[in-house]
This record gives structure tokens, C-alpha cells and sequence, in this order.
């Protein structure tokens, strides 16, 4: 018996085997609690400082706005560009396709994170020795781009994948397909998937083909490069890869997918409006938050820039400061140019926008020289005086100071038509002085000139400075019929679904000059180019203007107009240096007779420039 319960000890379990086991257990729970903790604590380390989700629904961006001339052509876009926010549903399937074949073909079967994209993404980096695949979702890209950096840190993929869960906790899979493809950038400063469609193939994504979308889907890996604005060939070569990728999918069929690819997307390039309408698109950009408010969003602004004046403007400007003006020491230059009811037509502020983005034409103040005189003598026969009136060109002296005449030279008794042609300054002081400077003043207001004015003896001489634009816009009154003129480059501002925000209807402040005075103030203009200062300027049909030289040569102007096309022109230096003669009967009437000439290539002539 007692070798029987001996041999039975033996074949039961020693208590050290039971205790070592046990102590395993043990340790090995608390190792897992452990974990468990630690886990924990990491996760909540890393959602301590995660972004504010209720970001999700804005757009950290800029609003674009896109002005366009008056043709169609675009001018120049500022800010993103984003289109209306469009559903999931409303899209073309091919699009939606596209863009899970070749992002995240398992969209619809993961919880976020795709273990097997994963998987898949690690073998074939390590047999290729370097990453060449990402596992990451969509889910995943989408909580990347809204809420965190591109920056590669085990604390933003973690802060990643804690975000891409709580989308997924949060919507639906179509909702958060819907808000992805109305947030991912796409290059070229396109935002989402209208935006892009827009922007390079002007129409809604609503409406795109399978190979327009295989071309967008096609810049989600690295939409700078693939974009087709910067490279047709390789955004074609990436959308062939999209088409292959959707055939591999499922998607397509390959006689499908060869169809798309024998007829590959084609961009729509913007139409430029000219080298240098900067100048015009800051002026216009700077009125626009007066039509609308700062939440109308993403806006196409219609102007009235004319693209080939505005050609035919910068040309005539670079003519001009390569030739002459470089012998004879001329900085800079402006040109204006305006329909007779005050719509700009062309613009150029300066010899070149990227030396300098001040605006010559509408934001330096210079002395306009006899260009003023303009408002003298339309004064003076509103007070009843005539062109035939006789005036003596003779030395005066006013409280001590004593004008001079350009040449220094005196003629006697001459009419107004005379003094105006000959721009006789002594006439025009003594003219201003009998009817009156407030006179003077009050019709320079009445035309439009804002600037401060000098009430002194000078004013007659153009001492005062004015800007080009609001000198050109009082001109344009005379073209205008004696209507007054506010210069104006925008005609209408759209949302990008076309919706009207603004429609110009204004024509002006109305009448500005009675119709005897304008017929007369017409003639005496028309005798400046026909027979006076202003030679230089003449055109094969019928046009009036005035030259303005200020002292020392600073500043040298001509403005005029014809029938159809009012332009303003001045020449000087940004620090008021002289110029060597230059006058405005010199390089700006040249200049100015230059731009008409193109201007009006075609145009019947022989009509009466007040009609």
C-alpha cells in the first residue's frame, strides 16, 4: 500500500510547478493591465492637444475672386479657389470611382484604419527598400488635411488615427466622402473637386467626363506636380494610371478605359487680357468689398477692361520709355484710357509692376500744367465770354508773382482760340482773375476733380496737383456730351454659380455742362491738335486735347479724346527729377496719338468728336 500511494505521489503536480505557473498569470495579467494603462495614458496624452473638430465645416482659406474683362478674358484671380460645396450624390459615379480606386478601394468595408492596406503598403516598401505606398484611408487623409500638418511625427499620425475614428464614429461613409471631395486641395489654388473641375475645365464637377475625372483623381498623390496647368503630359500620364486602376478595381473595363485614354482631358487655359493689367486688377480689388460683403464667398468680377486696348496701351507705354524717354531721362510713365461715359478701358500705372506696384494713374498727385486750363476757359465762356474774344498776352504781376510763357515770349492782343491753341499762360491767368478763381474751382469740382485745389493766382497754371484718372474722367465729360463721368472699371459682380451680387446701372451724376459752352470748349480742344501745342497728336479724324507741362519739366501730360475713346497720359520721374524738354506737345502727344491710332485701327472716321 505504502509503495502504491508513493507511485501516485509521483504522477500528481509538484507544488513549485503550480506556484511558478501561477506567478506567471499573475504577472502577466498585470502586465496587460499595464498595457492596458499605458495604452491609455498614450491616447490620452495624444488627444490632450487635438484640433477642435467643430472646424470641420469651415474653410481656413482666402475667398477668390476672379476679374474677367470685358471679352471674357481673364484677367487675374486672387485668393483659393473653391466651388459651391457639391454632395457625394450629385457627382458623376466615374468621378467617385476614380477616387477610391486610387486612394482607398476598401472605403466602404474598413472602420477607418485598413489593417490590410497596411499590411499590403509594408511588404512592398520593404521589398523595394524605400516607401513607395501609404496606408493610409481616406478617413485618415481627410482628418490630415482639415485638422493637422503635413508633418511626419508618430504624434500626428497617432493624432490621425484617433481623428479618423471619430469620423467615422460621427458620419456616415458618404458624408465623409462628400466633405473629403469638397476639401482636398487639387492644385493651381483649386479647392475640392467643383473648384477644380472649374478652374481647369470651366464647367461644374457635375458634368465632367471619365477622363476629366480620372485627371482629377489623378492629382490627389501630388496635385502641384500632376497639375495639368503645369504639365499636360504628365497629368495625362497620371490619369492613364487612375483608368488603369479603376479597370484593376472593377470599375471599368479595359475597352473602357482605352476609350477615355484615345480621348484624353482637355484644359481650358485662361485667356490672358495682356502682360501688365495688375495695375487695373488692384484698382478694381480695391473697390469690390464696396459692392459686396466679406461673406459673398468666391465672386467673378466683371470689368470693363478692354483686352486689346489694353495691348495696345502697355505697348504704346513701353515704346515710349525704351525710345525717347530713355534719352531724356523720363522714369515713368501713366496711361489711362476711358469710354466716354467713364468706363476704363485700359490702364498701365507704370514702367513695370514688379519694380513697383504704386499706381501712377490713379494714385500719384502731380502738377498738371496748362492740362488744367481746361476748366479756365470752359469757366470762362459759361461767364459768357467767347473764342474770338481778345485777351492781351502781355507780362502781369499778381501780389508779386509774375507768370511767364513758355518761350518767354509775349504776343499782344490774341483771342481765346488763339491763347488755347498756343497755351498762353498770362491769357489764362488774366481770364482767371476776371471771372474768378471760386468760378474756376467750382467748374474743376463739377468735372470731377477731387484733389485739393489752390485758391492762389497759379491755380490757372495747374500748380494744384491732381491725379491722371480724375483729370482723364473730366475730359471724358466733354466726350460725354457734357454728361458728367465717374470712372468706373467694374460692371458686374457674379457668385460662381452666376448668381448676380452687383449690377452697375448708374450712368453718372448727370449733366455737368450746358450744350453751348461744351460746342464751343470742343472747338477750342480741336484747335490745340489742328494747330497749336498740341501738333504732335494729330489723327486722321476729328479729336480735341490739351498738353500740360509743370515747372522744370517734372511732369508732362496729354489728354484728349475722339468720338469714341477718351485717353489721359503723363510722363515724369517718381522723385519729381526734371526732365530733359520734355513737354507735353513732345513725347506724350506722340505717345498719346500712338495708342488712338492703334486703338481705332478699323474705325470709320470724319465724325464730329461731340457728335
Amino acid at each position: 500500500m505504502a509503495k502504491r500511494r508513493r507511485k501516485g505521489g509521483k504522477q500528481s503536480k509538484p507544488p513549485r510547478r503550480r506556484s511558478v505557473l501561477g506567478r506567471a498569470l499573475k504577472w502577466l495579467a498585470v502586465a496587460a493591465v499595464w498595457a492596458a494603462v499605458g495604452a491609455l495614458g498614450l491616447v490620452a496624452w495624444y488627444a490632450y492637444d487635438l484640433p477642435d473638430v467643430s472646424r470641420l465645416g469651415e474653410r481656413q482659406r482666402t475667398p477668390s475672386v476672379t476679374l474677367i474683362a470685358a471679352d471674357g478674358s481673364t484677367i487675374t484671380r486672387f485668393g483659393d479657389l473653391y466651388g459651391a460645396p457639391v454632395g457625394a450624390d450629385e457627382l458623376p459615379a466615374h468621378l467617385k470611382q476614380a477616387v477610391l480606386a486610387t486612394e482607398d478601394r476598401r472605403f466602404y468595408r474598413h472602420f477607418g484604419l485598413d489593417a490590410l492596406a497596411l499590411a499590403r503598403a509594408g511588404l512592398a516598401n520593404l521589398r523595394a527598400g524605400r516607401i513607395v505606398q501609404g496606408g493610409s484611408t481616406l478617413t485618415q487623409q481627410l482628418a490630415k488635411n482639415v485638422f493637422l500638418t503635413p508633418k511626419r511625427t508618430l504624434k500626428r499620425k497617432v493624432q490621425e488615427l484617433l481623428l479618423a475614428l471619430w469620423l467615422e464614429r460621427k458620419f456616415t461613409k458618404d458624408q465623409i466622402l462628400t466633405i473629403y471631395l469638397n476639401r482636398v486641395y487639387l492644385g493651381a489654388g483649386a479647392y475640392g473637386m467643383e473648384g477644380a473641375a472649374r478652374r481647369y475645365f470651366d464647367k461644374s464637377a457635375r458634368d465632367v467626363t471619365l477622363s476629366e475625372a480620372a485627371m482629377l483623381a489623378g492629382l490627389l498623390k501630388a496635385p502641384s506636380r500632376y497639375a495639368p496647368t503645369h504639365d499636360i503630359a504628365r497629368a495625362r500620364a497620371r490619369a492613364r494610371q487612375v483608368l488603369a486602376g479603376m479597370v484593376a478595381a472593377g470599375y471599368l473595363t479595359s475597352a473602357e478605359a482605352e476609350a477615355a485614354e484615345r480621348h484624353p482631358a482637355r484644359v481650358v487655359r485662361a485667356r490672358r487680357a495682356g502682360r501688365g493689367p495688375r495695375y487695373f486688377a488692384d484698382w478694381v480689388l480695391d473697390q469690390v468689398s464696396g459692392y459686396v460683403g466679406p461673406g459673398a464667398g468666391d465672386i467673378v468680377v466683371v470689368t470693363t477692361l478692354d483686352a486689346r486696348l489694353q495691348r495696345t496701351a502697355e505697348e504704346a507705354v513701353a515704346w515710349a520709355l525704351a525710345g525717347d524717354g530713355a534719352r531724356r531721362g523720363v522714369g515713368q510713365a501713366a496711361l489711362v484710357a476711358l469710354a466716354p461715359d467713364g468706363a476704363v478701358r485700359a490702364m498701365v500705372g507704370g514702367r513695370d509692376y514688379g519694380a513697383s506696384q504704386f499706381n501712377r494713374a490713379t494714385q500719384a498727385l502731380r502738377q498738371p500744367g496748362s492740362a488744367f486750363k481746361l476748366f479756365v476757359y470752359l469757366a470762362a465762356l459759361e461767364a459768357g465770354l467767347s473764342p474770338d474774344d481778345v485777351v492781351e498776352d502781355a507780362p502781369l504781376t499778381i501780389a508779386g508773382w509774375s507768370p511767364r510763357n513758355y518761350d518767354d515770349r509775349y504776343a499782344g492782343p490774341v483771342t481765346l482760340r488763339e491763347a488755347v491753341a498756343r497755351s498762353l499762360n498770362t491769357v489764362a491767368v488774366r481770364v482767371a482773375e476776371r471771372i474768378g478763381r471760386d468760378r474756376v474751382i467750382g467748374v474743376a469740382r463739377r468735372l470731377g476733380i477731387t484733389s485739393e485745389l489752390g485758391a492762389d493766382a497759379s491755380l490757372a497754371l495747374g500748380t494744384s496737383e491732381v491725379s491722371l484718372i480724375e483729370l482723364t474722367a473730366a475730359y471724358a465729360t466733354l466726350a460725354n456730351r457734357g454728361r458728367g463721368v465717374w470712372p468706373h472699371g467694374i460692371r458686374e459682380i457674379r457668385s460662381m454659380d452666376g448668381a448676380a451680387l452687383y449690377r452697375r446701372a448708374g450712368s453718372g451724376p448727370g449733366r455737368a455742362v450746358a450744350k453751348r459752352p461744351l460746342r464751343l470748349m470742343v472747338d477750342l480742344l480741336e484747335g490745340v491738335i489742328a494747330a497749336g501745342t498740341g501738333r504732335a497728336a494729330a489723327l486722321p479724324w476729328p479729336a480735341a486735347g490739351k498738353t500740360g507741362t509743370s515747372q522744370d519739366f517734372r511732369d508732362a501730360w496729354f489728354i484728349g479724346f475722339t468720338r469714341d475713346l477718351v485717353a489721359g497720359v503723363w510722363l515724369g520721374n517718381d522723385d519729381h527729377a526734371p526732365m530733359k524738354g520734355v513737354s507735353g506737345g513732345g513725347l506724350p502727344a506722340r505717345l498719346w496719338a500712338r495708342f488712338m491710332r492703334a486703338s481705332h485701327a478699323g474705325a470709320p472716321g470724319g465724325e464730329d468728336v461731340n457728335r
